[in-house]
C-alpha cells in the first residue's frame, strides 16, 4: 500500500512539472512551490514507512532463508541417518543372507554325507546279507544232502529189513 503511495506521489511530481511554466530562453520550468513542498513532505512521511517495510521484508526474507537452511540441514542430516541406517540394514541383511547361505551349504553337505553314509551302510548290509544268505543256502544244501542221505539210508535199511535173509547169513 505504501509503495503505491510513493508511486502516486512521484506521478504527482511529474504532473506538477508538466503543469509548470517554461522559462523563456532556458530549459528550466517554474512550478508551484507550495504544491511541490506538500508532495515532498508526503514523500518524507511515506519513504521512512516504505524503508521500514523494506527492512521488514528483508528481515522476513532472511528469517525464511535461515529457516529454509535449517530445514535443509535437518533434512540432509535425516537423509544421512536414513542412508546410514539403510547401509547398516543392508549390511545386516547381507550378513544374514551370507550366514543363511553358509548354513544351507552346511546342511546340504551334511545331507550328502548322511546319504553317502546311508548308501554305504545299505550296500555293506546287503553284501553281508548276501553272504549270510549264501551261507544259509550252503547249509540248506548240506542239510538237504544229509536229509537225502538219511532217507536213502533209511530206505536201504527198510529194504534190508523187509528182504528174507539170505542163505548163509546168520540172523542173530
Amino acid at each position: 500500500m505504501v509503495a503505491t503511495d510513493i508511486l502516486y506521489l512521484v506521478d504527482r511530481l511529474e504532473a506538477l512539472l508538466g503543469k509548470g511554466w517554461r522559462v523563456p530562453m532556458s530549459s528550466k520550468t517554474m512550478i508551484d512551490e507550495d504544491e511541490f513542498l506538500d508532495i515532498v513532505d508526503q514523500m518524507r512521511i511515506a519513504i521512512p514507512e516504505e524503508i521500514r517495510q523494506a527492512k521488514k521484508i528483508v528481515q522476513d526474507r532472511d528469517r525464511v532463508i535461515a529457516q529454509s537452511q535449517e530445514e535443509a540441514t535437518r533434512i540432509l542430516e535425516m537423509a544421512k541417518e536414513d542412508a546410514a541406517r539403510l547401509v547398516n540394514e543392508h549390511t545386516v541383511s547381507k550378513s544374514a543372507q551370507d550366514h543363511a547361505a553358509q548354513i544351507e551349504k552346511q546342511a546340504r553337505d551334511a545331507a550328502l554325507a548322511t546319504r553317502v553314509g546311508a548308501d554305504a551302510y545299505a550296500a555293506q548290509t546287503l553284501a553281508d546279507l548276501q553272504t549270510q544268505l549264501a551261507q544259509v543256502a550252503q547249509q540248506i544244501a548240506h542239510l538237504q544232502t544229509q536229509v537225502s542221505n538219511g532217507i536213502e539210508v533209511l530206505g536201504d535199511q527198510r529194504k534190508s529189513a523187509d528182504a528174507p535173509p539170505e542163505a548163509g547169513q546168520n540172523i542173530s
